[in-house]
């Protein structure tokens, strides 16, 4: 196949944008590397953000996954919400289940993070349950207040439930994407309707 017909072939497939977002040390990387590689990698140390390209089929469509793992330097330190909301398509937000100021973390910086962009809120390290800072409860409280899918999962032991999450988060991005062009294309059609005669159009002088 020529280098031309492998850029055609590229250009027809859906591209979703991800962005990964939560506090230092909850897993974010490990969670998009088990998503991308099925391999758990447990230590990170990078200090900037990292972006990852990944193809997969979604319903029968094949979608090119662009995700953004962001790093934040601290607890206190939030994405810059505005850019990140007009690049991302959908937000996956990252917890830990044995850190309450992740929780908070997200709690905040969902607020900052307020749109129409698809959402789903997901707590990691569920196998150290055992050093459980937040309970299940919280977190399916959390996600009725954000209105978004909720899960507990293992970067560590979970394979099958972490791809779950990308995809089911990548499936909702598909289906708003489908909407909104669903509505454009109804505004424009709606917009372009040829003018009929009413009524009141009888009582006009005729030339």
């Amino acid at each position: 196949m020529t280098t031309r017909g492998i850029r055609r072939k590229k250009s027809t497939l859906t591209e979703l944008k991800i962005a990964v977002v939560g506090a230092p040390g909850v897993g974010k990387s490990a969670l998009i590397v088990r998503f991308l590689t099925k391999r758990y990698i447990g230590e990170y140390d990078h200090q900037t953000e990292n972006r990852y390209k990944h193809e997969a089929m979604v319903d029968g469509e094949p979608v090119l996954f662009e995700l953004l793992d962001t790093c934040p330097k601290a607890d206190d330190e939030f994405p810059n919400a505005a850019e990140l909301v007009q690049w991302a398509d959908g937000l996956l937000l990252v917890y830990s289940i044995t850190d309450r100021n992740s929780f908070n973390y997200i709690r905040r910086a969902k607020s900052d993070l307020q749109s129409d962009t698809p959402v789903q809120l997901v707590a990691n390290k569920v196998d150290m349950v055992h050093l459980r800072q937040v309970s299940r409860d919280e977190g399916e409280i959390l996600a009725k207040d954000f209105e978004c899918k909720f899960s507990e999962v293992s970067a560590a032991d979970h394979v099958d439930q972490v791809a779950e999450v990308f995809m089911d988060l990548c499936k909702e991005v598909v289906a708003s994407k489908r909407k909104s062009k669903q509505s454009l294309l109804e505004r424009m059609l709606g917009s372009s309707r040829p003018y009929s005669r009413g009524k009141s159009d009888s009582n006009l002088p005729k030339d």
